[in-house]
């Protein structure tokens, strides 16, 4: 029976330097740049300089891009190993990119992969994965949300190229992305699994217009990074159509259940770190007399969010165990079950962290208030 519960020596040295660095040198940058999208700007000469050698020594560890084989210069680990690895990484909001494996560019990276031209890869796949520019899914439809049966963006083609007209909505870091992958209907005349197709489109093509870009709650008006795409008779060369016609539905799916496992395991960070500060909050706040450690009703309230983290990590890794096994049929079930727990249970434990916390939970001085909008 090979079944345990254990880490190897050497990738357990490589998980405990890397907690160490990013405790040490990452997180810091969450309280010195805190727009969300700060990590996505790779124009910023002060972002650009304060993380270069900060991936540079990732590199020297061999954890650049680890949810990648060695043929695009990842350490091919798996995805158990790699969620063992975003339980660390998604403490910060810097560093999946400071380790070379942020979204959505780790799924646009493997579609190039896979489905691009030589010319694209050299244009886009390589400064990709070297973390040097960055990119775009562009899917979801403001009529339709991410369902591809109600999308009426569609792509004709006319001679060598294809034309794409239509609205896309959370079009996320697309004011600062170098290309989009947009998943657009090449034949409305049949199921939308046999009709959508995928297009690499470049950030400067004409007819391509930001409307404007939402943020996440909380940010001001006009300064999120979210954006609300026209495609008005954009241009493509035949070659831009990734993966054939018909296919973009095939490959949505592939790419968001890695999308969704990866966000998964990132998560286990969010809550672990939200139950922490639950724990801290209880050893040092007094109330009625005593600590609040004292009181029934919070050391249930630990005990819950304790119970549900170690359930959610244990399904999180039992999912990632099914994709390293090619066990298709069973990963796929998995990566649905996590996909509910993962929202279910960031809101359970983050509501009660923001309740013992009180006011000061809800201040812009923790993180708290941030995790629960994220919840959803």
């Amino acid at each position: 029976m090979a079944w345990d519960f254990e880490t190897e020596p050497d990738y357990k040295a490589k998980l405990d330097w890397a907690d160490d660095f990013v405790r040490r040198e990452v997180e810091p940058l969450d309280l010195a740049f805190r727009e969300s999208a700060a990590p996505y700007d790779r124009r910023n000469p002060i972002y650009k300089r304060i993380t270069d050698p900060l991936k540079a020594e990732v590199r020297r560890q061999g954890l650049w891009a680890c949810h990648l084989g060695p043929d695009l210069g990842g350490a091919g680990y798996g995805q158990v190993k790699l969620a063992l690895l975003n339980e660390i990484l998604g403490r910060s909001n810097w560093a999946p990119n400071v380790f070379g494996c942020q979204a959505p560019d780790s799924g646009n990276a493997e579609i190039l992969a896979h489905y691009g031209t030589e010319e694209q890869k050299r244009r886009y796949l390589r400064p990709l994965l070297d973390g040097e520019i960055v990119s775009c899914f562009s899917m979801t439809e403001p009529q339709g949300g991410a369902d591809p049966r109600e999308f009426r963006c569609r792509a004709v083609r006319d001679g060598d190229q294809w034309v794409i007209n239509g609205e896309k909505y959370f079009s996320s870091h697309a004011d600062l992305a170098e290309f989009l992958i947009a998943m657009v209907i090449t034949n409305p005349d049949v199921p939308v699994h046999q009709g959508a197709s995928m297009f690499l489109v470049p950030r400067e093509a004409e007819g391509l217009t930001i409307v404007r870009s939402p943020g996440l709650g909380g940010e001001p008006l006009g300064h999120g990074h979210h954006a609300y795409i026209r495609y008005e008779d954009v241009r493509v060369p035949r070659e831009n159509l990734l993966g054939g016609e018909g296919q973009g539905f095939l490959i949505a799916q592939t790419r968001l259940g890695g999308g969704r496992i990866h966000h998964a395991m990132r998560t286990v960070a969010v809550v672990r770190r939200a139950l922490q500060m639950m724990c801290e909050r209880a050893l040092s706040r007094r109330t009625q007399g005593g600590p609040l450690a004292e009181k029934q009703l919070v050391q249930q309230a630990i005990a819950d969010s304790f119970i549900q983290l170690e359930q959610f990590r244990l399904l999180v890794l039992y999912a990632a165990w099914h994709i390293d096994k090619g066990h298709k049929s069973e990963a796929r079930t998995y990566i649905a079950a996590v996909k509910v727990q993962t929202a279910e249970v960031m809101h359970d434990i983050v509501r009660r962290a923001l309740h013992l916390h009180g006011a000061l939970g809800c201040s812009n001085e923790m993180p708290l208030i941030n995790m629960w909008m994220a919840c959803r």
